[in-house]
C-alpha cells in the first residue's frame, strides 16, 4: 500500500511543519489527527487530539516513535512503551505508547485495508504500562487510557481484586482485574470495619500486596503469598497503596 498516497488523500491534510514525510488533518473542529510515515516507509504512525492539539508535542512524539520504533514495541508486541520521551517544556510526558492493530482497530469500517498499516503513537507515562499486557488486556487498558486528551494526568497500571463484606461487592473475574487507583482508594474506605474483606492489589512491576480487615487494617507482600501482615491505618494504608503504583 501506498501510505503516502493515501494520507495525503485525505480531506484537508496538510504537511505538518518540522517533520517531514508528516501530515495533520483535521475531520471535525476539535479532532485533530497527524501522522508519520515509518522509517521504512511501510507504516503510518498516528495519534490525535481532542480538544487539546499540541503541534509541539505532536511532532515531539512523532519524532520519537519514528525514530525508535523498534524498541517500542520490542517488549509488547501489542501495547509497547518506552520511556527517556522528553516532551517540549511545560509537558510531564515520559514516554511514548505504540498500539497495534490488533489493538486499536482504527479505519476498521471506512478503510480496512489501511488498518494492518497504521500503529498508533501517544505521549504517556511509564507508570501506565508493565510491558505484560496480553492482547485482551491491552485492548481494555487502551480503551481505559483517553490517550487523545493531550492534556491529560497519568492513570498509574493497577490491577485489584478484592471482596467487600461490607458492601458485599466483590470482583468478578478470577484474578486481578485491570481498574484505577480511585476505584482502588473508593473500595479501601467502604470495607473499612467490614471484617474478612481484602483488597490485593498489583502494579506495573508485578509487584503485588493483601490489605485485609480483622479489627483492624493489616497488609503484607503478596507475590508468594507468605508475607507478613503488619497492623496499619486507613489514611496510612491509602497512602501506602498509592505509593506504589
Amino acid at each position: 500500500m501506498d501510505i503516502r498516497a493515501v494520507v495525503t488523500g485525505f480531506r484537508g491534510a496538510e504537511p505538518l511543519p518540522g517533520l517531514p514525510d508528516s501530515w495533520h488533518w483535521s475531520p471535525a473542529p476539535g479532532i485533530d489527527f497527524a501522522g508519520a510515515l515509518s522509517a521504512d516507509g511501510k507504516r503510518l504512525l498516528q495519534l490525535s487530539g481532542r480538544n487539546s492539539y499540541d503541534q509541539d508535542l505532536v511532532v515531539s512524539t512523532l519524532r520519537f516513535a519514528r525514530d525508535r520504533e523498534d524498541a517500542i514495541f520490542a517488549r509488547n508486541p501489542f501495547l509497547g512503551a518506552l520511556g527517556g520521551f522528553e516532551p517540549p517544556a511545560g509537558r510531564r510526558f515520559d514516554a511514548v505508547v505504540g498500539i497495534a492493530p490488533e489493538v486499536h482497530r482504527f479505519y476498521g469500517v471506512e478503510n480496512p485495508d489501511l488498518t494492518p498499516h497504521v500503529r498508533l503513537t501517544f505521549p504517556a507515562y511509564a507508570c501506565e504500562f508493565s510491558g505484560e499486557e496480553t492482547l485482551d488486556e491491552a485492548i481494555t487498558r487502551y480503551r481505559m487510557l483517553r490517550l487523545n486528551h493531550l492534556d491529560r494526568e497519568p492513570l498509574p497500571y493497577l490491577k485489584m481484586r478484592y471482596a467487600n463484606t461490607r458492601t458485599r461487592g466483590r470482583s468478578t473475574n478470577p484474578g486481578r482485574g485491570l481498574t484505577e487507583p480511585t476505584r482502588l482508594v473508593e473500595e479501601l474506605r467502604l470495607m473499612d470495619g467490614g471484617t474478612g474483606s481484602f483488597v490485593e492489589f498489583e502494579n506495573r512491576h508485578g509487584d503485588v500486596w493483601r490489605a485485609e480487615w480483622h479489627g483492624a487494617w493489616f497488609v503484607a507482600e503478596w507475590n508468594t503469598q507468605n508475607g507478613t501482615p503488619r497492623e496499619t491505618g486507613l489514611d496510612e494504608l491509602v497512602e501506602f497503596a498509592i505509593a506504589r503504583l
